[in-house]
């Protein structure tokens, strides 16, 4: 049965702004898990492990005729590991010391570094429009760090802020990474495919350096990972990309940019979380120099 009104405008919108705020509730999952006793990588694992089944299930439903070569998956593995795993594992790191709407606010700049990394690898000009949206939102980003940081939620805001931008700038490099891949072997198996791979090294981390196991938690905590993983994780993926293939990555990115709002309301109403005056002005001129660079390609 064909899903009315598919391919149009409307419809894809909708899929992209429900998985933005989908993707942007895991913040405030994490910071919820941090209420009790679990160490950063064995949420880590929680999440994946629980993700997983999904991602290769995705991956082995209508195979693509596209033939895929070795040095495709390893460059599959090597952008899902980086993507996926380290930015996630650095986010995971960050949260323990940074409330979730600064968290959302410094993650979502990755466009930014999206547009050094092209500038010094790829050698991609930059142009005047692109310049003065990296430095709006650059000026917006010390602004939210500038003065007094509310404590809610903000044990070591610098430290946590340093996580989350490592992890931004390892989210960068997966996206320009897979940009020779995914027009080849299509969104829904590189998707598929490197969140696998990703998974499997989230484990493979776990079982050599965690340092608990992953089987005597509370159901609380379990609930938590299951709800990362299906509604954080394995369907906004899907949702996002299946609105970025019919309105194009820029669309898709402006129509996200509800994403770092609909965080700081979530964390507002469930964590108590609050910016100060200063931190909405600088979240407004973040987001301002984001949605520039989107509207200039």
């Amino acid at each position: 049965m064909s899903v009315p009104f598919k391919n149009s405008y409307p419809y894809a919108a909708l899929l992209i702004l429900t998985g933005a705020i989908l993707f942007s509730s895991k913040a405030i999952v994490v910071k919820l898990a941090y209420q009790e006793t679990i160490d950063s990588i064995s949420l880590l694992a929680l999440r994946m492990l629980f993700s997983l089944p999904l991602f290769v299930i995705a991956g082995l439903y209508k195979k693509g005729t596209t033939k895929i070569t070795r040095q495709d998956w390893i460059s599959i593995c090597a952008i899902g590991i980086t993507g996926f795993y380290m930015a996630s594992y650095l986010d995971f790191l960050g949260l323990q010391y940074i409330s979730a709407s600064l968290e959302r606010l410094i993650l979502y700049i990755y466009p930014t570094l999206v547009l050094l990394i092209s500038a010094i690898f790829l050698k991609k000009k930059i142009t005047k429009v692109q310049f003065v949206s990296l430095l709006i939102s650059y000026f917006g980003l010390a602004i939210v760090f500038s003065g007094k940081i509310t404590t809610t939620g903000n044990s070591n805001p610098m430290l946590g802020g340093v996580f989350i931008f490592l992890a931004a700038l390892t989210y960068a490099i997966y996206l320009v990474g897979s940009g020779q891949l995914l027009p080849r072997i299509g969104t829904r198996r590189f998707t598929a495919y490197s969140m696998t791979a990703a998974c499997l090294a989230v484990l493979l981390h776990n079982a050599i350096a965690g340092t608990e196991s992953l089987f005597h938690f509370s159901n609380r905590m379990y609930g938590l990972a299951i709800y990362m993983a299906v509604f954080a994780t394995f369907l906004p993926t899907f949702l996002i990309g299946e609105g970025i293939r019919i309105l194009g990555s820029n669309t898709a990115s402006i129509i996200s940019a509800i994403g770092p709002i609909s965080t700081i309301i979530l964390a507002y109403f469930i964590l108590g979380e609050h910016l100060l005056l200063h931190q909405w002005v600088g979240a407004i001129i973040v987001i301002s120099g984001i949605l520039l660079i989107t509207l200039n390609k």
